[in-house]
Parts: structure tokens; C-alpha cells; sequence
């Protein structure tokens, strides 16, 4: 959801000028679309406003459609369509959606992978870990870490007097009774790619140099905080590389901080992306290596040290303040410290009957309430901390067997948590 930086919008305006035609950028909204609930269609509003804007400036239309008035064929059929370009992505549900269109459309249709850096088909496979990926991704990102080339549109798309299209001043989940109002919007982020080069030039200017001494300390915020922009499609990951690599040139960070952030933002992202779009299995218990999935059986009737049911991890109502803390920072700013993910995720191993349960609790959690939720980095982390994806085999213990483990104790050691703790804690409560 951007017209900066799109890969797949510049193809379609190439394609348009070889066509002599205009470019128009359609979007259907509906109802129901997987586990998503208030939070993120708000976000999502938000953003699509830069859409309509920039998509203007470039002389490329925009035109939104609502349920039951969605029709993709129709709009084609409406606007006499000569070719449909459309993003790509590996989760279930888009994957299904686009096979199912492809067959049913009379015209051409192009996807493109714009959502990472190396497009996912030149790996054409998934890797155990990440260091069986790097050199690959190496190799080949001097040919994709490249500023997107942008092609001017010969034939500015003109819209027809009549050409329906649903106004951004409303709202688009007007009459939706069906979505889950319960998770409201958050004010800690704006959606859109205006609000995300904002938060890009504070995070290149100001907090890239510290990078690799803050980025695990979640009472300081220390990361670019640009997921929730990344899963929407708000800023491609190609202007944040870019932009990470003209602050060192500029003496604005060490190459150092590069590194370790581009191995974030490109090395496990790209990971992610692998793991769902070739193993079926990313969102629950059984993407698990054999290895892991050994030793889980093995300590399945291990006693729990606590037991949780779902509703007490919702609400946060445990034991443990930090994991607590971790659970408050997700429900009420929609985002958690990339640190806090991993233990509070590696909690709720340690709580639940089994590690099934405890998979699908942390996906219906992180999906409901994270505005990242829903994506790849998310089921790859998730399957990091409880089935030991992408991970090695770790010294045996209870519960955990030789999943990594991680203890409130240790992990508290390694920041201010009661500074984090207090930033979370609900008013009154001591």
C-alpha cells in the first residue's frame, strides 16, 4: 500500500506507456478479512489517504470499492482493462485469492514480489537457518538493494464522470457489522508511508548509531519501530536499506550498526517470508523440525512451573511483571520490543498444556492485537521461540527439552525491566 518505491506500480506504468494507456490502482476492501478486526482497518485508512495522494502527483488514478460493490472483474470489465499487476504474498488466504482470480480472469496478470529485497523465488527454497541463507542473500543483494527505478506515465489516467469510487473521508468499515470493534485503534502509530519516512529519518538520523548497544533494551525503544509500516506495504524495505546505507556513508552511524540492522531488516525477514511461503504449516505446532518436535513429546507430561489458561494471558493476569508488561505494551500500542517477543512467546511454551496450544494461543494473540501481526516475521518468530525453527538444539530442561530456553531472571538482567515495567503498568496499580 505505497506508490514510493513500489516495484509492482513502476512495471504496471511501463507496461502502460508500451500500451498507451493510463495506470489506474484499485483497492477492494472487505469485511472479513482474516483475523483482522478495528485496529488494523483503521491503520490501513490511514495509510491508503498517502496512496490516493501520491497517486495523484504521479497522474495514476485511485479508486476504492467496498462490499458488496468490490468486483475486481467488474472494475476490469468497467474500465476496459488491458493488464492487472498485483502484489505477491505468501500467506494463505492472498496465495488462495490469486490463484482462484488468475483462473477465472480473461486478460493477462502479472504478480510482483514487492515486499522484500530479493524476490523469493530466486531462493526457490526455504533454509534451516539463517546463516544457510546469508551467503545466498550476499550474493545476490549488489543486484537488488538498488534504488527502484521510477518511470514517468506517459497517459495520465483520467477519471470517468460516473467511475464509482467509496471517498477516504469515510469510513471504510461503515456498516461492517461483523468486524471485531473490541481492539480499537492506537495512538502510538499512524499509518501510511508519510508517517513511515518520518519515522525512518528519526531512526536513521538520530538512533542508528546506537543500534547494536540499545536494540535489545525494550525500555528505551532502541529498534526503527517500522514493522507495523513494513507489513502494510506503507515503505518498502529497499528505502530503509538505502537509507541505513547513506547514513553510514555519511558518517551518520558505524558499519557495524549496518550490518547488524540489515540482518534484521533483510537476513531474517527474507528467512521469514521463505518459511511461509514453502512450508503449509508456518502458523502452527507442526512447521517443527524433527529434532524439535522430538523433544517436545518427549517433556509434553512435564509439570507446567504455571498454568495459564488463555483469557489470564490476554489479560495479562499472570505471575510474572515482565512477561505481563510485554503482554500490556502488544494490547495497547499494537506494537512489543522485538526482545520482549522472544520470552514472551517462550513463556507461553512454559505455561500451556502443550506446545500446540501454545503456538495457537501466541499466533491468535500476536494476529489480534499486533499491528505487524499477520505476517511472516511474526509466524517465524513464533516458531523460533516455541518449535525451535530456524534455531539449534540447546541443552536439556524441563518443559522446554532442548528448545532454547529463556528465564524472567536472566532476561531481566539484561535491561532496566523495572523502568519497562513501569512504562506499561496500568494507572494505580503499584
Amino acid at each position: 500500500m505505497r506508490i514510493a518505491d513500489n516495484p509492482a506500480l513502476e512495471i504496471a506504468i511501463e507496461a502502460a506507456n508500451l500500451l498507451e494507456l493510463p495506470v489506474v490502482v484499485y483497492f477492494s476492501v472487505i469485511p472479513n478479512y482474516p483475523n483482522a478486526n478495528l485496529r488494523h482497518y483503521h491503520f490501513m485508512e490511514q495509510g491508503l489517504r498517502d496512496v490516493e495522494a501520491d497517486a495523484a502527483e504521479r497522474g495514476v488514478g485511485f479508486v476504492l470499492r467496498r462490499h458488496p460493490d468490490n468486483s475486481l472483474e467488474a472494475f476490469l470489465e468497467e474500465v476496459g482493462a488491458g493488464l492487472l499487476i498485483g502484489d505477491e504474498n505468501p500467506c494463505r488466504e492472498p496465495e488462495r485469492w490469486r490463484q482462484v482470480l488468475a483462473k477465472r480472469l480473461r486478460l493477462p496478470y502479472w504478480t510482483v514480489d514487492a515486499d522484500v529485497v530479493v524476490p523469493s523465488r530466486v531462493f526457490g527454497r526455504d533454509y534451516f537457518l539463517l546463516h544457510h541463507l546469508r551467503p545466498h542473500l550476499e550474493r545476490e543483494l549488489p543486484r537488488f538493494l538498488v534504488p527502484v527505478k521510477r518511470t514517468r506515465l506517459n497517459h495520465e489516467w483520467k477519471r470517468p464522470k460516473n467511475l464509482a469510487s467509496y471517498p477516504l473521508s469515510q469510513d471504510i468499515t461503515q456498516g461492517f457489522d461483523k468486524l471485531d470493534r473490541s481492539i480499537g485503534p492506537v495512538d502510538t502509530f499512524t499509518g501510511g508511508t508519510h508517517a513511515a519516512l518520518k519515522r525512518l529519518r528519526a531512526f536513521v538520523n538520530s538512533e542508528l548509531a546506537d543500534y547494536e548497544t540499545k536494540r535489545n533494551h525494550p525500555e528505551v525503544k532502541g529498534t526503527s519501530r517500522l514493522s507495523p509500516y513494513l507489513h502494510f506495504g506503507n515503505v518498502s524495505p529497499i528505502t530503509i536499506g538505502l537509507a541505513v546505507e547513506k547514513a553510514v556513508a555519511e558518517g551518520k552511524a558505524p558499519a557495524s550498526a549496518r550490518k547488524r540492522y540489515l540482518d534484521e531488516l533483510i537476513g531474517w525477514r527474507e528467512l521469514s517470508v521463505l518459511l511461509v511461503r514453502y512450508n503449509q504449516n508456518y502458523d502452527n505446532w507442526e512447521c517443527a523440525e524433527p529434532w524439535a518436535r522430538k523433544t517436545l513429546l518427549e517433556h509434553a507430561g512435564d509439570p507446567r512451573p504455571a498454568r495459564y489458561t488463555f483469557e489470564q494471558l490476554e489479560q495479562a493476569r499472570t505471575h510474572d511483571e515482565l512477561w505481563n508488561a510485554a503482554q500490556r505494551e502488544m494490547v495497547e500500542t499494537g506494537w512489543m520490543h522485538n526482545f520482549m517477543r522472544m520470552y514472551w512467546a517462550k513463556k507461553i511454551l512454559e505455561w500451556s498444556p502443550d506446545p500446540a496450544r501454545a503456538f495457537e494461543w501466541a499466533v491468535i494473540l500476536n494476529d489480534r492485537y499486533e499491528l505487524d501481526g499477520r505476517d511472516p516475521n511474526g509466524y517465524a518468530g513464533i516458531a523460533w521461540a516455541i518449535v525451535g525453527k530456524h534455531d539449534r538444539p540447546w541443552f536439556d530442561r524441563p518443559v522446554f527439552g532442548t528448545i532454547r530456553p529463556m528465564s524472567g531472571a536472566s532476561t531481566a538482567k539484561k535491561f532496566d525491566a523495572e523502568r519497562y515495567i513501569a512504562q506499561t503498568r496500568a494507572p494505580g496499580v503499584g
